[in-house]
């Protein structure tokens, strides 16, 4: 048995951690009197919010320090069969909801089966009930000028509060002028990317700190809109935003893993350990399957997620 401080998902606390029927165990208990202490702090896998499972190899995630992942647009009935070994949970949107002609229809990549295009009223009660009834935990809805046609704002409207009586927050992709401010405006309570089409002035950021997240995705980019998300999220924190931990995981090479250059970006618009670990949202690992990953040396106050590893049997020996 050794004491160990960790993160819940929330906030740091301490207790055990032991090996049971060749298992390792971590639970809250007040450590005995000269219990070994772990050199580090221990965390849950990490999320990452924006991911394509149809577009990875997906059972790498077991081998990786993600405990968590966030489909943003695929085959619904696809999503909801696929086996994610443990210890990754996975949530999903189910299809990209977008206009007629809208993004991503046209796009080659898009699996068969992952776009719904909404023509009135009638078409989002359906695509709502579809993405719902198959388990989605949020429903993603595209909006991007610079690629084709977008949603009228009374569809957007009509799709924010179809989500909302399912309890399902609406996910945006807002991409082309304009198109950050206009969706967080209609109801969107999540960009899929930090915006970076344009900067954004400092009042639109402290409206969007005050009603919306984001999903950071900063390394898909390169500049000038690498730079522009960058500068968007860096104020938007200062204004009190909420920056979530995302990939876009399958558009393009990149580990099936947490992302070194993602996290460098984050790192660039400002975010140091402790912020870097809320926007990461690990698994709470006193959960039953959660990971066990210790950040070796690392202390509440800095503990950098790129040297986690899995907590091992070996870490307990005296």
């Amino acid at each position: 048995m050794h004491a160990a401080t960790f993160f819940d998902g929330v906030e740091w606390r301490e207790g055990v951690v032991e090996l049971v029927d060749g298992h390792l165990r971590l639970r809250d208990a007040v450590p005995a009197s000269g219990a070994p202490r772990l050199d580090g702090v221990i965390v849950g896998g990490f999320t990452d919010h924006h991911v394509h499972l149809q577009l990875i190899e997906h059972g790498v995630l077991a081998e990786s320090r993600l405990g968590r992942v966030v489909d943003l647009g695929g085959n619904p009935e696809a999503l909801r069969l696929i086996a994610v070994p443990e210890p990754v949970s996975v949530h999903f949107a189910g299809a990209f909801l977008t206009a007629p002609g809208g993004y991503p229809s046209d796009r080659g990549w898009a699996p068969e089966g992952s776009v719904r295009e909404i023509a009135d009223a009638a078409a989002a009660a359906d695509a709502v009930a579809e993405m719902a009834d198959a388990g989605a935990t949020c429903i993603k809805v595209t909006s991007n000028s610079a690629a084709g046609p977008v949603l009228t704002d009374d569809l957007f409207r009509t799709i924010v509060r179809l989500a909302s009586a399912r309890h399902l927050p609406v996910v945006a992709h807002a991409e082309g002028a304009g198109e950050a401010w206009r969706v967080v405006g209609l109801g969107a309570a999540r960009l899929a990317h930090a915006p970076f089409t344009e900067r954004l002035d400092d009042d639109e950021i402290a409206r969007q700190a005050a009603s919306a997240s984001w999903i950071s995705t900063l390394a898909i980019h390169d500049d000038p809109e690498r730079a522009i998300a960058i500068d968007n999220v860096r104020r938007f924190r200062t204004a009190g935003g909420s920056v979530l931990y995302g990939t876009d995981l399958g558009n393009g090479p990149m580990p099936v893993d947490l992302n070194p250059r993602e996290v460098a970006a984050l790192r660039e618009a400002g975010l140091d350990d402790a912020a870097l670990l809320q926007a990461l949202a690990p698994v709470d690992p006193r959960e039953p399957h959660s990971a066990l990953l210790l950040i070796h040396g690392g202390t509440p106050s800095s503990a950098d997620p790129l040297v986690a590893r899995p907590l091992t049997p070996a870490d307990l020996k005296v």
